[in-house]
């Protein structure tokens, strides 16, 4: 068995994310590779955690013009798990997200980094033909474009729709009569596919580094369980105890409605709804998409019930779809 500094050495960005933490721990976990972790805060307790665990810490921000950084930070790795940070939509023709994904990438090929697994989303702009604005997807797909070009094994995983959105940024509202209005983004009998980042994106990561010539180039959608909106809520006072009913947040002004916070922002807004009219009129997932890799490849992957009895959760803002790490 080959000694801890033989291991190859994985260089996860972002992980202080769910996403990075989910992966960072899948493959210490593992016991066949050395993970380096970067971060923008090295004594954030996710780090320190991480430290415990065995990565290596280093503090290489997610942002612009950082790429002398992010050169050295990824140097003498093996694998590169990349991701961008959540970033504001702007108006076009700015594309944030699309600059520093490329950054990243760039980076890691200028360090040597033999195989780049990026997360990213379908190519919004292309299947709908201009006719939906969801950067946050779209600029995803064109940094995949960007790493299919460079001369490196590359490999791309598609999170479906996050659970813990709903614990975060979409938290129910308590009515007069003490019951949940638990609006959600989504008609109510439209069946989308969600998952819990922070322990699926690990596993997944875990079996693309352990067989790279099989995922060489490959498209991979990361899902939990596909369910409708009206199935989330019954489930949701299923397993809570609470009294709540399903409200719709689809359109512009249903979603201002139960969330008027969203208001400060009209590219946020427009991105939003267009992000969920798309998932809605043309599939969250391109159709050659393999929807049941993931569950394949882990079978323990969390189902929408089971993370609510995992969190725990009641309809209460929370952080990261998990408690405090002091609970």
């Amino acid at each position: 068995m080959p000694n801890s500094s033989q291991k190859p050495l994985i260089t996860v960005s972002g992980a202080s994310s769910k996403q990075g933490r989910s992966v960072a721990n899948a493959l210490l976990a593992s016991g066949r590779y050395r993970v380096r972790a970067l971060t923008r805060r090295a004594d954030s307790a996710p780090m320190r955690r991480l430290a415990d665990s065995g990565a290596e810490i280093v503090v290489a921000p997610l942002e612009l013009g950082h790429q002398t950084e992010l050169i050295a930070a990824m140097r003498g790795s093996h694998g590169a798990f990349l991701m961008t940070p959540p970033t504001t939509p702007v108006p076009p023709p700015g594309q944030p997200e699309l600059a520093l994904g490329r950054e990243l990438a760039d980076a890691a090929r200028a360090a040597g980094v033999q195989h780049v697994v990026w997360s990213g989303l379908e190519n919004v702009d292309a299947r709908t033909g201009g006719a939906k604005w969801a950067p946050h997807f779209t600029e995803k797909a064109l940094v995949e474009e960007h790493i299919r070009t460079l001369p490196l094994r590359s490999s791309f995983i598609y999170l479906a729709f996050f659970y813990s959105n709903f614990l975060e940024y979409y938290v129910p509202q308590r009515g007069a009569d003490g019951s949940l209005s638990f609006a959600i983004y989504l008609p109510p009998d439209t069946p989308m596919p969600f998952v819990d980042p922070l322990t699926a994106t690990g596993p997944a990561v875990l079996e693309v580094f352990d067989y790279p010539e099989k995922y060489a180039g490959e498209t991979l959608p990361v899902i939990g369980e596909i369910l409708t909106a009206r199935q989330m809520v019954d489930t949701f006072v299923r397993v809570s105890g609470k009294n709540a009913h399903y409200a719709s947040a689809y359109t512009r002004k249903e979603l201002l409605q139960h969330f008027p916070a969203f208001g400060a922002s009209e590219c946020l807004v427009r991105e939003m709804l267009g992000m969920v009219e798309y998932a809605v009129e043309y599939g969250y997932y391109a159709p050659e998409r393999d929807v049941g890799w993931s569950r394949k490849i882990d079978p323990d992957s969390l189902t929408w019930e089971q993370f609510l009895r995992r969190s725990e959760w009641q309809g209460e803002l929370m952080s990261f779809g998990a408690p405090p790490a002091s609970a």
